[in-house]
């Protein structure tokens, strides 16, 4: 039995970071689970002192149940 699951994803922004959690969050009930938790980070890529690329992580912690559910 599948009890917690934490998926990772990488996006362009910090609004489509937001979207993401909330698209969770809103899909919890609907699809069978809770989060747990969830939050984003910001990453840079840097070159010679110079950011070339940007991308913020998405984590998500769903739990689909419990060890001892009866």
């Amino acid at each position: 039995m599948l009890l917690e699951t934490t998926q990772k994803y990488a996006v362009d922004s910090e609004v489509k970071a937001k979207d993401m959690i909330e698209a969770f969050r809103a899909q919890a009930i609907e699809k069978g689970y809770t989060v747990k938790k969830a939050g984003y980070e910001y990453k840079v890529k840097k070159a010679k002192g110079e950011i070339i690329g940007e991308r913020w992580v998405v984590s998500v912690t769903q739990v689909f149940g419990t060890l001892w559910e009866e």
